[in-house]
Protein backbone atom coordinates (compact mmCIF):
# COMPACT_ATOMS: atom_id res chain seq x y z
CA UNK A 1 0.00 0.00 0.00
CA UNK A 2 1.31 3.44 -0.86
CA UNK A 3 1.92 6.16 1.67
CA UNK A 4 0.58 9.50 0.48
CA UNK A 5 1.01 11.68 3.54
CA UNK A 6 3.84 10.67 5.86
CA UNK A 7 6.53 10.41 3.19
CA UNK A 8 5.30 13.49 1.37
CA UNK A 9 5.74 15.63 4.47
CA UNK A 10 8.99 14.00 5.54
CA UNK A 11 7.77 13.21 9.05
CA UNK A 12 6.57 10.21 10.99
CA UNK A 13 2.97 11.03 11.83
CA UNK A 14 2.86 7.98 14.06
CA UNK A 15 5.73 8.97 16.34
CA UNK A 16 4.48 7.92 19.77
CA UNK A 17 6.49 10.74 21.30
CA UNK A 18 4.23 13.27 19.54
CA UNK A 19 0.99 11.71 20.73
CA UNK A 20 -1.07 12.83 23.70
CA UNK A 21 -2.25 10.05 26.01
CA UNK A 22 -3.21 12.39 28.84
CA UNK A 23 -6.78 11.75 29.92
CA UNK A 24 -8.02 12.68 33.40
CA UNK A 25 -10.26 10.17 35.23
CA UNK A 26 -13.86 10.02 34.09
CA UNK A 27 -16.41 11.80 36.26
CA UNK A 28 -19.73 10.14 37.14
CA UNK A 29 -22.47 12.25 38.74
CA UNK A 30 -26.15 12.08 39.60
CA UNK A 31 -26.81 15.28 37.64
CA UNK A 32 -29.37 14.45 34.95
CA UNK A 33 -29.22 16.29 31.66
CA UNK A 34 -32.73 17.14 30.38
CA UNK A 35 -31.98 19.07 27.18
CA UNK A 36 -31.39 17.78 23.63
CA UNK A 37 -30.19 14.20 23.40
CA UNK A 38 -27.20 15.28 21.29
CA UNK A 39 -25.34 18.57 21.01
CA UNK A 40 -22.06 19.96 19.70
CA UNK A 41 -20.80 21.86 16.67
CA UNK A 42 -18.75 18.83 15.60
CA UNK A 43 -21.87 16.68 15.07
CA UNK A 44 -23.67 15.91 11.81
CA UNK A 45 -27.19 14.47 11.90
CA UNK A 46 -27.57 13.46 8.24
CA UNK A 47 -25.65 11.50 5.65
CA UNK A 48 -24.22 14.75 4.25
CA UNK A 49 -21.40 15.72 6.60
CA UNK A 50 -20.92 19.23 7.93
CA UNK A 51 -17.52 20.90 7.37
CA UNK A 52 -14.84 20.47 10.01
CA UNK A 53 -15.34 22.74 13.02
CA UNK A 54 -11.99 24.56 13.47
CA UNK A 55 -12.15 24.62 17.29
CA UNK A 56 -9.41 22.25 18.57
CA UNK A 57 -11.60 21.33 21.56
CA UNK A 58 -14.81 19.54 20.63
CA UNK A 59 -17.55 19.70 23.28
CA UNK A 60 -19.89 16.80 22.56
CA UNK A 61 -22.98 15.43 24.25
CA UNK A 62 -24.59 12.16 23.19
CA UNK A 63 -27.19 10.76 25.62
CA UNK A 64 -28.41 7.18 25.78
CA UNK A 65 -32.14 6.65 25.50
CA UNK A 66 -34.78 4.23 24.19
CA UNK A 67 -37.25 5.18 21.48
CA UNK A 68 -39.33 3.91 18.57
CA UNK A 69 -37.90 4.14 15.05
CA UNK A 70 -39.47 3.20 11.74
CA UNK A 71 -36.95 0.62 10.57
CA UNK A 72 -38.84 -0.23 7.37
CA UNK A 73 -42.23 0.73 5.94
CA UNK A 74 -44.78 -0.37 8.52
CA UNK A 75 -42.09 -1.75 10.87
CA UNK A 76 -41.97 0.12 14.18
CA UNK A 77 -38.94 -1.04 16.15
CA UNK A 78 -38.09 -0.57 19.81
CA UNK A 79 -34.54 0.77 19.48
CA UNK A 80 -31.88 1.72 22.00
CA UNK A 81 -30.13 4.84 20.76
CA UNK A 82 -27.17 7.14 21.28
CA UNK A 83 -28.30 10.70 20.70
CA UNK A 84 -31.89 9.79 19.88
CA UNK A 85 -31.25 8.55 16.32
CA UNK A 86 -30.05 5.37 14.63
CA UNK A 87 -27.20 5.72 13.83
CA UNK A 88 -26.13 8.31 16.37
CA UNK A 89 -24.75 11.62 15.05
CA UNK A 90 -21.43 11.57 13.22
CA UNK A 91 -18.54 13.28 14.99
CA UNK A 92 -16.03 15.11 12.78
CA UNK A 93 -12.65 16.20 14.10
CA UNK A 94 -8.93 16.28 13.28
CA UNK A 95 -5.81 14.60 14.64
CA UNK A 96 -4.70 16.55 17.71
CA UNK A 97 -8.21 17.73 18.61
CA UNK A 98 -9.46 17.24 22.15
CA UNK A 99 -12.83 15.53 22.61
CA UNK A 100 -14.76 16.49 25.75
CA UNK A 101 -17.61 14.04 25.96
CA UNK A 102 -20.68 13.89 28.19
CA UNK A 103 -23.52 11.39 28.38
CA UNK A 104 -26.58 10.90 30.57
CA UNK A 105 -28.29 7.53 30.68
CA UNK A 106 -31.90 8.54 30.00
CA UNK A 107 -33.27 5.08 29.24
CA UNK A 108 -35.73 5.51 32.14
CA UNK A 109 -37.49 8.49 30.56
CA UNK A 110 -41.03 7.88 29.33
CA UNK A 111 -42.27 9.39 26.10
CA UNK A 112 -45.85 10.64 26.51
CA UNK A 113 -48.27 8.56 24.47
CA UNK A 114 -45.80 5.70 23.99
CA UNK A 115 -45.64 2.88 26.49
CA UNK A 116 -42.33 1.67 27.88
CA UNK A 117 -40.98 -0.71 25.24
CA UNK A 118 -37.79 -1.81 27.02
CA UNK A 119 -36.93 -1.63 30.69
CA UNK A 120 -34.31 0.97 31.70
CA UNK A 121 -30.81 -0.47 31.30
CA UNK A 122 -27.18 0.24 32.07
CA UNK A 123 -25.41 1.94 29.16
CA UNK A 124 -21.94 3.22 28.29
CA UNK A 125 -19.85 4.71 25.49
CA UNK A 126 -16.87 3.08 23.77
CA UNK A 127 -14.91 5.24 21.31
CA UNK A 128 -12.69 3.29 18.92
CA UNK A 129 -10.95 6.60 18.13
CA UNK A 130 -9.73 7.02 21.74
CA UNK A 131 -6.67 5.65 23.54
CA UNK A 132 -7.82 5.46 27.16
CA UNK A 133 -8.29 3.01 30.02
CA UNK A 134 -11.59 1.23 29.20
CA UNK A 135 -12.39 0.36 32.81
CA UNK A 136 -12.45 4.07 33.62
CA UNK A 137 -13.89 5.77 30.54
CA UNK A 138 -16.14 3.05 29.16
CA UNK A 139 -17.77 2.06 32.44
CA UNK A 140 -21.52 1.38 32.44
CA UNK A 141 -23.74 3.84 34.24
CA UNK A 142 -27.23 3.33 35.63
CA UNK A 143 -30.32 5.21 34.41
CA UNK A 144 -30.29 8.77 35.69
CA UNK A 145 -26.51 8.99 36.03
CA UNK A 146 -24.13 11.02 33.85
CA UNK A 147 -20.53 10.42 32.80
CA UNK A 148 -17.97 12.76 31.27
CA UNK A 149 -14.42 12.24 30.08
CA UNK A 150 -11.96 13.62 27.55
CA UNK A 151 -9.24 12.39 25.24
CA UNK A 152 -7.02 13.52 22.36
CA UNK A 153 -7.30 12.09 18.84
CA UNK A 154 -3.94 10.63 17.81
CA UNK A 155 -4.67 8.70 14.61
CA UNK A 156 -6.60 9.67 11.46
CA UNK A 157 -9.38 7.36 10.38
CA UNK A 158 -13.07 6.52 10.35
CA UNK A 159 -13.93 4.96 13.69
CA UNK A 160 -16.93 3.37 15.33
CA UNK A 161 -18.45 4.39 18.62
CA UNK A 162 -20.96 2.22 20.42
CA UNK A 163 -22.42 1.22 23.75
CA UNK A 164 -19.97 -1.15 25.41
CA UNK A 165 -22.26 -2.57 28.08
CA UNK A 166 -22.68 -6.37 28.11
CA UNK A 167 -24.14 -7.93 26.17
CA UNK A 168 -22.48 -5.62 23.66
CA UNK A 169 -23.97 -7.70 20.84
CA UNK A 170 -27.52 -6.80 21.87
CA UNK A 171 -26.77 -3.12 22.47
CA UNK A 172 -25.25 -2.65 19.02
CA UNK A 173 -27.97 -4.73 17.36
CA UNK A 174 -30.55 -2.48 19.04
CA UNK A 175 -29.11 0.68 17.45
CA UNK A 176 -26.42 2.04 19.79
CA UNK A 177 -23.64 3.01 17.38
CA UNK A 178 -22.23 5.85 15.30
CA UNK A 179 -19.21 7.16 13.40
CA UNK A 180 -16.21 9.32 14.26
CA UNK A 181 -14.33 10.90 11.33
CA UNK A 182 -10.79 11.94 12.25
CA UNK A 183 -9.04 13.90 9.52
CA UNK A 184 -5.23 13.96 9.15
CA UNK A 185 -3.55 17.05 10.58
CA UNK A 186 -2.90 18.36 7.06
CA UNK A 187 -6.32 17.34 5.76
CA UNK A 188 -7.04 14.95 2.92
CA UNK A 189 -4.81 14.87 -0.17
CA UNK A 190 -7.80 15.30 -2.52
CA UNK A 191 -10.67 17.76 -2.67
CA UNK A 192 -14.15 16.26 -2.70
CA UNK A 193 -17.28 17.93 -4.03
CA UNK A 194 -19.60 15.74 -1.93
CA UNK A 195 -19.06 13.99 1.40
CA UNK A 196 -21.49 11.44 2.81
CA UNK A 197 -21.47 9.01 5.72
CA UNK A 198 -22.73 5.50 4.94
CA UNK A 199 -23.08 3.23 7.97
CA UNK A 200 -24.07 -0.40 7.43
CA UNK A 201 -25.66 -2.42 10.22
CA UNK A 202 -27.85 -5.43 10.91
CA UNK A 203 -31.17 -5.64 12.72
CA UNK A 204 -32.62 -8.80 14.22
CA UNK A 205 -36.33 -8.33 14.76
CA UNK A 206 -39.47 -10.22 15.69
CA UNK A 207 -43.06 -9.15 16.34
CA UNK A 208 -43.60 -8.03 19.91
CA UNK A 209 -44.69 -11.07 21.98
CA UNK A 210 -47.14 -8.81 23.84
CA UNK A 211 -48.74 -7.68 20.55
CA UNK A 212 -48.24 -3.99 21.30
CA UNK A 213 -48.83 -1.45 18.54
CA UNK A 214 -47.40 2.00 17.82
CA UNK A 215 -49.62 4.41 15.91
CA UNK A 216 -51.73 1.44 14.86
CA UNK A 217 -48.76 -0.51 13.50
CA UNK A 218 -47.34 -3.68 15.10
CA UNK A 219 -44.32 -3.19 17.32
CA UNK A 220 -41.15 -5.18 16.62
CA UNK A 221 -38.44 -5.93 19.17
CA UNK A 222 -35.00 -7.55 19.30
CA UNK A 223 -34.95 -11.28 18.53
CA UNK A 224 -32.28 -12.70 20.82
CA UNK A 225 -32.15 -16.04 19.04
CA UNK A 226 -31.58 -14.43 15.65
CA UNK A 227 -28.90 -12.06 16.92
CA UNK A 228 -26.88 -14.90 18.43
CA UNK A 229 -27.17 -17.04 15.29
CA UNK A 230 -26.21 -14.20 12.90
CA UNK A 231 -29.53 -14.32 11.06
CA UNK A 232 -30.56 -10.69 10.53
CA UNK A 233 -34.00 -9.74 9.28
CA UNK A 234 -32.66 -6.43 7.91
CA UNK A 235 -29.25 -5.20 6.79
CA UNK A 236 -29.40 -1.47 6.18
CA UNK A 237 -27.53 1.71 5.38
CA UNK A 238 -27.92 4.57 7.87
CA UNK A 239 -30.51 2.87 10.02
CA UNK A 240 -33.37 2.30 7.60
CA UNK A 241 -34.38 -0.34 5.08
CA UNK A 242 -33.72 1.15 1.61
CA UNK A 243 -33.72 4.62 3.14
CA UNK A 244 -31.33 5.99 0.52
CA UNK A 245 -33.42 4.42 -2.23
CA UNK A 246 -36.50 6.38 -1.26
CA UNK A 247 -34.39 9.53 -0.81
CA UNK A 248 -31.13 9.24 -2.75
CA UNK A 249 -27.88 11.05 -2.11
CA UNK A 250 -27.15 13.83 -4.60
CA UNK A 251 -24.18 14.39 -6.92
CA UNK A 252 -23.51 15.78 -10.40
CA UNK A 253 -21.55 14.44 -13.36
CA UNK A 254 -17.83 15.17 -13.04
CA UNK A 255 -17.93 15.62 -9.27
CA UNK A 256 -15.64 13.76 -6.88
CA UNK A 257 -17.71 11.96 -4.27
CA UNK A 258 -16.17 10.93 -0.95
CA UNK A 259 -18.01 8.29 1.06
CA UNK A 260 -17.09 7.57 4.67
CA UNK A 261 -18.13 3.93 4.92
CA UNK A 262 -18.38 2.03 8.21
CA UNK A 263 -19.66 -1.48 8.80
CA UNK A 264 -20.74 -1.66 12.44
CA UNK A 265 -22.02 -5.23 12.12
CA UNK A 266 -22.47 -6.33 14.81
CA UNK A 267 -21.56 -9.70 13.28
CA UNK A 268 -21.45 -9.84 9.46
CA UNK A 269 -19.09 -8.53 6.80
CA UNK A 270 -19.82 -6.02 4.04
CA UNK A 271 -18.59 -5.93 0.43
CA UNK A 272 -19.30 -2.29 -0.39
CA UNK A 273 -19.68 -1.49 -4.09
CA UNK A 274 -21.05 1.34 -6.22
CA UNK A 275 -22.50 0.19 -9.53
CA UNK A 276 -21.26 2.12 -12.57
CA UNK A 277 -17.98 3.50 -11.28
CA UNK A 278 -14.61 2.43 -9.87
CA UNK A 279 -13.15 3.66 -6.61
CA UNK A 280 -10.34 6.02 -7.60
CA UNK A 281 -9.02 5.84 -4.05
CA UNK A 282 -9.78 3.61 -1.11
CA UNK A 283 -8.29 4.59 2.24
CA UNK A 284 -8.66 1.56 4.47
CA UNK A 285 -9.80 2.42 8.00
CA UNK A 286 -10.22 5.98 6.68
CA UNK A 287 -6.47 6.68 6.79
CA UNK A 288 -4.91 8.07 3.55
CA UNK A 289 -1.66 6.22 4.34
CA UNK A 290 -3.55 2.94 3.74
CA UNK A 291 -4.31 3.56 0.09
CA UNK A 292 -5.63 1.37 -2.71
CA UNK A 293 -6.24 2.61 -6.27
CA UNK A 294 -8.79 1.46 -8.82
CA UNK A 295 -10.81 -0.78 -6.51
CA UNK A 296 -14.16 -2.33 -7.46
CA UNK A 297 -15.29 -3.35 -3.96
CA UNK A 298 -14.04 -2.85 -0.41
CA UNK A 299 -14.37 -5.67 2.11
CA UNK A 300 -15.20 -4.57 5.65
CA UNK A 301 -15.50 -6.76 8.71
CA UNK A 302 -17.47 -5.68 11.75
CA UNK A 303 -16.20 -2.25 12.91
CA UNK A 304 -13.93 -1.92 9.84
CA UNK A 305 -14.18 1.21 7.72
CA UNK A 306 -12.89 2.92 4.59
CA UNK A 307 -13.05 6.20 2.79
CA UNK A 308 -13.88 5.59 -0.86
CA UNK A 309 -13.65 8.25 -3.55
CA UNK A 310 -14.83 8.18 -7.14
CA UNK A 311 -15.61 10.60 -9.93
CA UNK A 312 -19.15 10.49 -11.30
CA UNK A 313 -18.54 9.67 -14.98
CA UNK A 314 -21.94 10.55 -16.47
CA UNK A 315 -25.43 11.65 -15.57
CA UNK A 316 -27.35 8.74 -14.12
CA UNK A 317 -28.38 6.80 -11.06
CA UNK A 318 -25.55 4.99 -9.25
CA UNK A 319 -26.47 2.19 -6.88
CA UNK A 320 -24.59 1.62 -3.62
CA UNK A 321 -24.88 -1.98 -2.52
CA UNK A 322 -23.45 -4.63 -0.28
CA UNK A 323 -22.21 -7.04 -2.95
CA UNK A 324 -22.91 -9.88 -0.57
CA UNK A 325 -26.34 -9.82 -2.13
CA UNK A 326 -28.15 -11.59 0.68
CA UNK A 327 -27.50 -8.39 2.62
CA UNK A 328 -28.62 -6.24 -0.30
CA UNK A 329 -31.89 -8.17 -0.41
CA UNK A 330 -32.40 -7.24 3.25
CA UNK A 331 -32.11 -3.51 2.53
CA UNK A 332 -28.40 -2.68 2.12
CA UNK A 333 -29.04 -0.64 -1.02
CA UNK A 334 -28.82 3.07 -1.70
CA UNK A 335 -28.85 5.41 -4.69
CA UNK A 336 -26.71 8.34 -5.74
CA UNK A 337 -28.73 10.55 -8.05
CA UNK A 338 -26.32 12.20 -10.48
CA UNK A 339 -28.97 13.38 -12.90
CA UNK A 340 -27.59 16.89 -12.84
CA UNK A 341 -30.79 18.33 -11.38
CA UNK A 342 -30.90 20.92 -8.65
CA UNK A 343 -30.66 19.74 -5.07
CA UNK A 344 -34.27 20.72 -4.45
CA UNK A 345 -35.35 17.70 -6.50
CA UNK A 346 -34.62 14.08 -5.85
CA UNK A 347 -34.60 10.99 -7.98
CA UNK A 348 -37.62 10.91 -10.23
CA UNK A 349 -39.11 14.25 -9.16
CA UNK A 350 -38.70 15.62 -12.69
CA UNK A 351 -40.94 12.82 -14.01
CA UNK A 352 -43.77 12.69 -11.49
CA UNK A 353 -44.35 15.01 -8.59
CA UNK A 354 -44.92 12.28 -6.05
CA UNK A 355 -44.36 12.62 -2.30
CA UNK A 356 -41.34 10.45 -1.49
CA UNK A 357 -42.49 9.73 2.03
CA UNK A 358 -45.74 7.90 1.20
CA UNK A 359 -45.76 4.20 2.11
CA UNK A 360 -48.55 1.62 2.32
CA UNK A 361 -49.96 0.48 5.64
CA UNK A 362 -51.58 -2.79 4.52
CA UNK A 363 -49.15 -5.58 5.55
CA UNK A 364 -49.45 -7.39 2.21
CA UNK A 365 -48.68 -4.19 0.27
CA UNK A 366 -45.82 -3.38 2.65
CA UNK A 367 -44.21 -6.74 1.91
CA UNK A 368 -44.74 -6.09 -1.78
CA UNK A 369 -42.98 -2.73 -1.54
CA UNK A 370 -40.05 -4.27 0.31
CA UNK A 371 -39.73 -6.99 -2.33
CA UNK A 372 -40.01 -4.42 -5.13
CA UNK A 373 -37.32 -2.22 -3.57
CA UNK A 374 -34.98 -5.19 -3.19
CA UNK A 375 -35.49 -6.94 -6.54
CA UNK A 376 -36.98 -4.53 -9.07
CA UNK A 377 -35.47 -1.07 -8.59
CA UNK A 378 -32.49 -1.73 -10.84
CA UNK A 379 -34.85 -1.91 -13.84
CA UNK A 380 -38.08 -0.16 -12.82
CA UNK A 381 -39.36 2.74 -10.78
CA UNK A 382 -42.72 3.78 -9.36
CA UNK A 383 -43.19 7.29 -10.66
CA UNK A 384 -39.48 7.89 -11.23
CA UNK A 385 -39.42 7.50 -14.98
CA UNK A 386 -38.12 4.64 -17.15
CA UNK A 387 -34.85 2.83 -16.41
CA UNK A 388 -33.91 -0.46 -18.09
CA UNK A 389 -37.64 -1.11 -18.15
CA UNK A 390 -40.80 0.99 -17.98
CA UNK A 391 -42.00 3.12 -15.10
CA UNK A 392 -44.63 0.96 -13.40
CA UNK A 393 -46.81 3.73 -12.01
CA UNK A 394 -50.30 3.10 -13.43
CA UNK A 395 -49.52 -0.45 -14.56
CA UNK A 396 -52.64 -1.90 -12.89
CA UNK A 397 -54.70 0.39 -15.10
CA UNK A 398 -52.77 -0.53 -18.26
CA UNK A 399 -52.88 -4.32 -17.69
CA UNK A 400 -55.54 -6.51 -16.11
CA UNK A 401 -54.80 -8.58 -13.02
CA UNK A 402 -54.81 -11.92 -14.83
CA UNK A 403 -52.23 -10.70 -17.36
CA UNK A 404 -49.98 -9.29 -14.61
CA UNK A 405 -50.15 -12.57 -12.70
CA UNK A 406 -49.14 -14.58 -15.76
CA UNK A 407 -46.35 -12.11 -16.54
CA UNK A 408 -44.89 -12.26 -13.02
CA UNK A 409 -45.28 -16.04 -12.85
CA UNK A 410 -43.65 -16.98 -16.16
CA UNK A 411 -42.43 -14.09 -18.34
CA UNK A 412 -40.44 -16.36 -20.67
CA UNK A 413 -43.62 -18.29 -21.58
CA UNK A 414 -45.47 -15.01 -22.15
CA UNK A 415 -42.76 -13.89 -24.56
CA UNK A 416 -43.36 -16.98 -26.70
CA UNK A 417 -46.91 -16.11 -27.66
CA UNK A 418 -48.35 -13.01 -25.99
CA UNK A 419 -48.33 -9.96 -28.35
CA UNK A 420 -48.20 -7.44 -25.47
CA UNK A 421 -45.19 -9.20 -23.91
CA UNK A 422 -43.44 -9.32 -27.29
CA UNK A 423 -44.14 -5.61 -27.78
CA UNK A 424 -42.49 -4.86 -24.43
CA UNK A 425 -39.37 -6.81 -25.40
CA UNK A 426 -39.17 -5.02 -28.75
CA UNK A 427 -39.39 -1.65 -26.99
CA UNK A 428 -37.06 -2.24 -24.03
CA UNK A 429 -34.69 -4.86 -25.52
CA UNK A 430 -34.13 -6.49 -22.09
CA UNK A 431 -36.22 -9.58 -21.32
CA UNK A 432 -38.05 -9.77 -18.03
CA UNK A 433 -36.21 -12.34 -15.82
CA UNK A 434 -38.13 -15.12 -14.13
CA UNK A 435 -37.97 -14.45 -10.38
CA UNK A 436 -39.48 -17.88 -9.54
CA UNK A 437 -42.21 -16.17 -7.58
CA UNK A 438 -44.74 -18.07 -5.52
CA UNK A 439 -48.40 -17.08 -5.78
CA UNK A 440 -48.12 -15.35 -2.41
CA UNK A 441 -45.20 -13.26 -3.68
CA UNK A 442 -47.19 -12.23 -6.75
CA UNK A 443 -50.16 -11.20 -4.61
CA UNK A 444 -47.83 -8.99 -2.55
CA UNK A 445 -46.40 -7.30 -5.64
CA UNK A 446 -49.87 -6.65 -7.02
CA UNK A 447 -51.10 -5.28 -3.69
CA UNK A 448 -48.24 -2.79 -3.70
CA UNK A 449 -48.74 -1.82 -7.35
CA UNK A 450 -52.47 -1.28 -6.76
CA UNK A 451 -51.71 0.81 -3.69
CA UNK A 452 -49.21 2.89 -5.67
CA UNK A 453 -51.72 3.52 -8.46
CA UNK A 454 -54.33 4.63 -5.96
CA UNK A 455 -52.06 6.84 -3.82
CA UNK A 456 -48.99 8.00 -5.76
CA UNK A 457 -50.45 10.26 -8.40
CA UNK A 458 -48.75 13.45 -9.61
CA UNK A 459 -49.54 16.40 -7.36
CA UNK A 460 -49.31 19.19 -9.93
CA UNK A 461 -46.11 20.80 -8.68
CA UNK A 462 -42.81 19.53 -7.43
CA UNK A 463 -42.70 18.47 -3.80
CA UNK A 464 -39.35 19.74 -2.44
CA UNK A 465 -37.25 16.83 -1.19
CA UNK A 466 -33.80 17.20 0.38
CA UNK A 467 -31.02 15.30 -1.34
CA UNK A 468 -29.46 13.77 1.80
CA UNK A 469 -32.06 13.94 4.55
CA UNK A 470 -31.48 13.11 8.17
CA UNK A 471 -33.34 13.01 11.42
CA UNK A 472 -32.53 16.53 12.49
CA UNK A 473 -32.06 16.93 16.20
CA UNK A 474 -35.29 18.19 17.76
CA UNK A 475 -34.85 21.45 19.67
CA UNK A 476 -37.04 20.53 22.63
CA UNK A 477 -38.49 17.55 24.43
CA UNK A 478 -42.01 18.18 23.16
CA UNK A 479 -40.95 17.06 19.70
CA UNK A 480 -39.32 13.96 21.11
CA UNK A 481 -42.56 12.30 22.14
CA UNK A 482 -43.24 11.23 18.56
CA UNK A 483 -41.45 8.29 16.95
CA UNK A 484 -38.56 9.68 14.93
CA UNK A 485 -37.35 8.16 11.65
CA UNK A 486 -33.91 6.63 11.41
CA UNK A 487 -31.22 8.85 10.04
CA UNK A 488 -30.69 8.48 6.29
Amino acid sequence: MASVTAEAHGADHYDIGRMNFNSPPAVVTTERHTGPFAAGRALSYAAALQPLDPDPVKEIRIDAMHRIIELAPGVQYGAWTLGGTVPGPTIRARVGDRIRFSMTNRSDELMPGVQMVAAPLMHSMDFHAAMVAPQDKYRSIAPGLSISFEFTLNYPGVYMYHCGTPMVLEHIASGMYGMVVVEPRAGYPTKADREYAVIQSEFYTKPDPDNRRIDGQPLHVLDGDRVRSRAPTYTVFNGRYNGMVDQPLVAKPGERVRLFVLNVGPSNTSSFHVVGTIFDRVWLEGNPDNQLRGAQTVLLGSSNSAIVEFVVPQAGIYTMVDHEFASASQGAVGLIDAGGKSEQGTHGAEHHNIPATAVPTDPVAVRGKMAFDSKCLACHSIGGGPRLGPDLLGVTGRRDTAWLKRWLKSPEKMLQGDPQAQELLAQWKVPMPNQNLADRDIDQYLAYLRWADENLQPRGKVQPQPGAPGAALPPDRKQLVEPMPARR
